[in-house]
């Protein structure tokens, strides 16, 4: 495992590409790396979290920010 985080800046962008993106940043990333993506689309509220149980990552935690929501994905193996 690893605490190094990674941010994917995915401000702007509408559905599905905040969870395209973040998939493909992790499919680079090692097993136990966090991931930070900062999103605006009120659908990623619902597809951050069903990307994760669907790729078996973990959702440590979502956050409101202002203005968009931070979501900290740790992926599994």
């Amino acid at each position: 495992m690893t605490d190094a985080t990674e941010t994917l800046d995915a401000l702007g962008l509408l559905c599905p590409l905040p969870v395209l993106k973040a998939r493909k940043r992790l499919k680079t990333m090692p097993d136990g790396a966090l991931l930070r993506i900062l999103a605006d689309d009120p659908a990623a509220v619902i597809d951050v979290p069903h990307f994760c149980a669907e790729a078996g990552h973990a959702l440590v935690s979502q956050t409101e920010e202002q203005g968009y929501r931070s979501y900290l994905i740790r992926k599994g193996g």
